[in-house]
């Protein structure tokens, strides 16, 4: 494989993953609303797990929105970081040689999600289905890191080759 087919592969995948970031992050500003909706939609109905799960985040955000307000500057916040973090990856995307180090920081980030998960959620009740999904953000995003670190590598032994011509 060339390297131009190699380059081109890194920089799909980054803007991927830029924009699935930015769209995760983008969904914490109308937490209120999404709830709500979601709730409304009858996409999960009450007395299943999820159902019930989805109303009982529903009754506190609700409860939040009326009574303290403030709390949802954090929501802003997580927001902030991921557009924050998407910004990282322009990084990699410019040169993907000398910026490796932030898919490594991603891959370790990904892989930090699992003690977080493991530790906190049962420490805030929440439902053990609940933390294997916010797990499989962790697989999910080491995928895509994992592809584009295997193509920068081997971009990085078609540029030494080249050199040393």
């Amino acid at each position: 494989m060339q390297s131009r087919q190699i380059l081109f592969r890194i920089r799909s995948l980054i803007v991927f993953f830029i924009v699935a970031l930015a769209l995760s992050g983008i969904t914490a500003f109308p937490v209120y609303s999404e709830l709500k909706w979601l709730v409304g939609s009858g996409f999960a109905p009450s007395g299943t797990p999820l159902g019930d799960w989805l109303h009982k985040v529903w009754e506190g955000v609700a409860d939040a929105r009326q009574r303290q307000p403030f709390i949802f500057y954090g929501f802003d916040w997580l927001a902030f970081a991921h557009l924050i973090i998407a910004l990282l990856f322009i990084g990699p995307y410019r040169d993907p040689v000398k910026n490796k180090w932030v898919i490594q920081w991603a891959m370790l980030a990904c892989l930090a999600i699992f003690p977080l998960a493991l530790i906190a959620g049962p420490i805030r009740s929440i439902p053990w289905y609940h933390i294997l999904i916010d797990c499989c953000f962790g697989i999910i995003g080491l995928i895509p890191l994992g592809l584009i670190l295997r193509w920068i590598n081997r971009l990085e032994i078609i540029n030494a080759e080249t050199t040393s011509l």
